[in-house]
């Protein structure tokens, strides 16, 4: 008997390869905290794992149109014009055009249930959100505008932290933004930040934790260094959840745990709660 040339059983791959390639993609996801299987509608147009209620990753411009009810763009052409790194400029032509942003931060100013704020989100499909001097000037250009114009800022992070390619300017950002926050609330102005899975890094060292107001969404990984990193410091394994909101709820560096669909409600409701009243 040949066992190396069974026509059934070679019918029988080539059957299923041509089954394999009728089947699109991402059509049955796992829920990243729970592992919960699911059929990829089932998510709804939030994106949102029906057994555990973790959200699903979004790209900035999806999230303008669940939150919104218009959104104005500021700064959409400044981005990163003369990258040096080996490798640097193709990744962000990728990125660009992944995302049909710029950069990693997507800033304008928005309604959101009748409330107008000066709003900012990171897109974790940009580089995973990455801080580049290009993120940092146009978050820094958001709080000078909001700042000019008597606004409120609304902030979603999503962010892996500094940029490895920028070095020491990607790190600067963190101080550049943390300056034009403090100006912003010096003028008695509100701003409210939305953490996003993942919101890690110097951002999370920053302005991630810089608000007035701090929402999270849940079970959104939050945190400065991985996991790993602080296991091999420390000898010890963490708990499960322990870069996670709820457990930074319970430790008071969250004001409020909001599942997706609600947030755009509860952010008009905090906005417009601390509306500042020109004398």
């Amino acid at each position: 008997m040949d066992l190396y040339n069974n026509d059934k059983s070679t019918s029988k791959i080539k059957r299923a390869e041509s089954v394999n390639e009728r089947i699109p993609d991402g059509l049955f996801l796992a829920c990243p905290y729970c592992g919960t299987q699911m059929y990829n509608k089932q998510l709804g147009a939030y994106r949102v794992c029906a057994n555990c209620g973790y959200g699903f990753r979004l790209q900035a411009r999806e999230r303008i149109e669940l939150l919104t009810e218009s959104f104005d763009e500021l700064d959409a052409d400044v981005t990163m014009t003369h990258p040096d790194f080996p490798g640097y400029a193709d990744k962000l032509q990728r990125a660009k055009d992944q995302t049909n942003l710029g950069e990693s931060v997507l800033t304008g100013v928005a309604m959101i249930k009748e409330q107008r704020v000066a709003l900012g989100i990171m897109d974790s499909y940009f580089m995973m959100g990455s801080l580049g001097s290009m993120t940092g000037e146009k978050i820094t250009r958001l709080f000078e505008h909001a700042t000019s114009n008597r606004l409120p800022v609304v902030l979603f992070t999503a962010s892996g932290g500094a940029r490895m390619q920028e070095g020491m300017n990607s790190l600067m950002q963190m101080a550049k933004v943390s300056a034009a926050v403090a100006e912003h609330q010096e003028a008695g102005l509100l701003y409210l930040v939305v953490l996003t899975d993942p919101t890690t890094g110097g951002v999370t060292a920053s302005f991630a934790m810089q608000a007035d107001i701090t929402l999270g969404e849940p079970h959104a990984l939050v945190g400065f260094a991985g996991a790993r990193v602080i296991e091999s410091t420390i000898h010890e394994k963490l708990p499960k959840d322990f870069q996670r909101v709820e457990t930074l709820l319970k430790n008071g560096f969250v004001d409020d745990i909001v599942p997706r669909p609600e947030l755009a409600e509860k952010i008009a409701t905090l906005v417009k709660f601390h509306q500042v009243t020109e004398e």
